[in-house]
């Protein structure tokens, strides 16, 4: 049993002496807050969180901080580098080429569109092209229906008594006030004609203000639907954005959601800030920091968090790497090291 114990150090020993030995390829892609460069520094969460274990494990490692995440992900699993540190989403089709450590952070997807997104109200409807229109053939109808009545009553009433151009508004007065009222009881038609019209008219007017009530209460709801996004139910339609072969690129694909794929995730944002997007479609820590910093005031989250996900550190399959790593993450797990990088980069919220 001693002997076991003894041997089980040496390896330990031996393996950590190795590694130490080593100049190690870290291989990451700007992705704020978890990495990225500021003031000619590598900085961010999973950069910080890598140092810090490379400083308990004694290792050297130089950075190479590549263009696109595929190509970061290719590096690893072409053995061009021996760790990728960034916003990296533990999958099952990652896991098939290439290993994982431990997950660093519990993630997931989410909406983003622009900040204050029209939304649905009585004044946008009023203005719209097609009630205009209904409202402008409800004028044409109720003046033809006035000088029509106009023309049944002008010798038989003092109300309708004149000219045509003299009685136009009146007569287009008693129209609306027979469809809206029923009419004015001191000027009920006298003639035969007349009263067979009135008739017709209030028995339509039935109809016509349904009609149009109806036209609102459906423009409304339709201009509800069109402009207003409060979760990733509502995207189908529009135009939406994410980066090409991502987690978030697979679950649209999935969901039979049209997306445009972009190249980086600085290209996907320029297109969303030039209004080329309704909405974006990534990973919840990244929006939510953007949000609250360059992208203040451009962009809003919208719906909650979903397909939840873990980032973990990309390692070479079978490296020797990962239990080292995963050994320290659990005792910065444990001593407060992680709590203290969490809180620094997000705030208290979600800290381990």
């Amino acid at each position: 049993m001693l002997w076991r114990r003894v041997s089980v150090v040496l390896l330990l020993v031996g393996a950590a002496t190795s590694l130490a030995a080593q100049d190690l390829r870290l291989v990451t892609v700007t992705r704020t807050p978890f990495s990225q460069v500021e003031s000619g520094q590598d900085t961010g969460f999973a950069i910080e969180l890598w140092a810090a274990i490379a400083d308990e494990l004694n290792l050297a490692y130089s950075i190479d901080r590549k263009n696109s995440f595929p190509e970061m992900l290719q590096a690893i699993r072409n053995g061009d580098a021996d760790i990728a540190a960034a916003n990296i989403s533990i999958t099952a089709d990652r896991e098939t080429v290439m290993d994982f450590s431990q997950p660093i952070f519990a993630s997931g997807l989410r909406v983003m569109v622009h900040a204050g997104q029209e939304r649905a109200s009585v004044f946008s409807v009023l203005w719209s092209k097609d009630l205009l229109l209904a409202v402008l053939g409800a004028v044409v109808l109720l003046l033809g229906g006035g000088m029509l009545m106009w023309g049944f009553e002008r010798r038989s009433q003092e109300y309708f008594d004149g000219d045509a151009q003299e009685k136009l508004f009146p007569s287009f007065w008693w129209a609306l006030n027979l469809v809206v009222n029923g009419g004015f009881e001191e000027r009920v038609p006298r003639t035969a004609l007349g009263r067979i019209f009135a008739t017709i008219l209030v028995i339509s007017s039935l109809f016509i203000v349904s009609i149009f009530v109806a036209h609102i209460t459906a423009a409304m709801t339709v201009d509800a639907i069109q402009s207003s996004v409060q979760g990733v139910n509502d995207l189908y339609g529009k135009r939406v954005g994410t980066t090409a072969g991502s987690t978030a690129s697979t679950y649209l694909d999935q969901r039979d959601l049209q997306h445009q794929g972009f190249d980086d995730l600085e290209t996907l944002l320029a297109a969303f800030e030039a209004d080329e997007l309704d909405a974006v479609v990534f990973d919840a820590p990244i929006l939510s920091y953007y949000v609250n910093t360059d992208g203040a005031g451009v962009g809003e989250l919208v719906g909650s968090v979903f397909l939840r996900e873990n980032y973990g550190f990309g390692l070479q399959t079978g490296s020797e790497l990962r239990e080292p790593i995963n050994r320290v993450l659990l005792r910065f797990a444990e001593d407060g090291t992680y709590r203290a990088l969490y809180v620094k980069w997000f705030g208290t919220d979600g800290a381990r």
